[in-house]
């Protein structure tokens, strides 16, 4: 005769609430009994209430002084950095004189070229270096990607010299390419960083997708252009971001291989243009200088959100 299995009573409310802070996984620092209380929920509350303002603070706190300085006069300024508008003017023509006396539209096209420039030639680099190695793995694709992989270990500036001679004379070619667009295209194009994220994305997809292609009689650009582009939309998208951001912001590198004033980006420009403006003007064009960046971050933050978890990961 064969025993009866013992019967399984269902946890109760609280045992079910204990075996859950238990679990590693939804276990928190407050249990559940606790956060009944007034008193913790009434903590809790204003703790992230507080929080948030400081970070509100933090975060939108230097926008907000800088487009109150963009129209306050210098006398103010020069007063004290919270002075705003004290002698009772407010000078909204400070954006126009930055506008055309420092020609902040010219150096932000030509930022907007160099960003634009600069995100074409990394993700054609990145794509293809990253389909190299992780779909058509050649013999020497080991010893290749641990090439790049090895890059990451070297600091900027100790390749910033060689890089230097490199674009003031091109081997084999030997032209140079200072004072034009690709001396700052092509080194921005050349990121094992970028080769990582997208071959850590292209590692995902199914092999079972390029081998189907394969036996359809699909060569690799086919591969390429109609199974690994339109997968890979969304980390393109992030490096895209990535690499417009980095360019925007880049100072030193424009300003060793752009010399002529009329293809520097604004990053460049500024400094020039505090040296021959007042100081009320000078805010005028960094608060003009910032409003694309601004814009463009409101409108892709989940872009580059899900860009900086994946820098994390990969770095961590």
């Amino acid at each position: 005769m064969t025993a009866a299995a013992p019967r399984i009573r269902p946890l109760g409310g609280r045992a079910r609430r204990r075996a859950e802070n238990a679990d590693p996984e939804t276990r928190t620092n407050i249990s559940d009994a606790d956060r009944s209380r007034p008193v913790v929920r009434a903590t809790l509350a204003i703790g992230q209430v507080v929080v948030f303002v400081l970070l509100l603070i933090a975060g939108l706190g230097p926008l907000v002084w800088l487009a109150l300085a963009a129209v306050s006069p210098t006398q103010d300024l020069i007063q004290g950095p919270f002075s705003f508008f004290s002698s009772g003017t407010v000078q909204w023509e400070n954006l126009g004189i930055a506008w055309e006396r420092g020609r902040i539209g010219h150096y932000l096209l030509n930022t907007a070229i160099l960003a634009l420039g600069s995100m074409v030639a990394t993700l054609f680099i990145s794509t293809t270096a990253a389909f190299v190695i992780t779909v058509l793995k050649p013999r020497w694709g080991g010893l290749f990607s641990g090439a790049i992989l090895a890059t990451l270990f070297i600091p900027g500036i100790v390749s910033l010299v060689p890089l230097y001679l490199t674009v003031r004379d091109l081997p084999v070619v030997g032209i140079s390419l200072v004072n034009t667009w690709w001396a700052v295209w092509l080194p921005a194009a050349a990121t094992a960083f970028n080769v990582l994220i997208i071959s850590r994305f292209l590692e995902s997809i199914p092999a079972e997708l390029y081998e189907a292609a394969r036996i359809d009689g699909a060569g690799a650009l086919r591969i390429l252009w109609s199974i690994v582009l339109p997968l890979a939309r969304p980390i393109l998208g992030v490096v895209g971001l990535l690499t417009v951001v980095a360019s925007w912001k880049d100072y030193l590198w424009p300003l060793l291989v752009l010399p002529n004033p009329e293809n520097q980006p604004v990053s460049v420009a500024l400094p020039r243009l505090a040296e021959q403006t007042e100081l009320s003007v000078q805010m005028a064009a960094l608060f003009l200088s910032l409003i694309v960046p601004v814009v463009l971050f409101l409108i892709f933050q989940r872009q580059f959100l899900r860009g900086a978890s994946m820098s994390g990961g990969i770095k961590g």
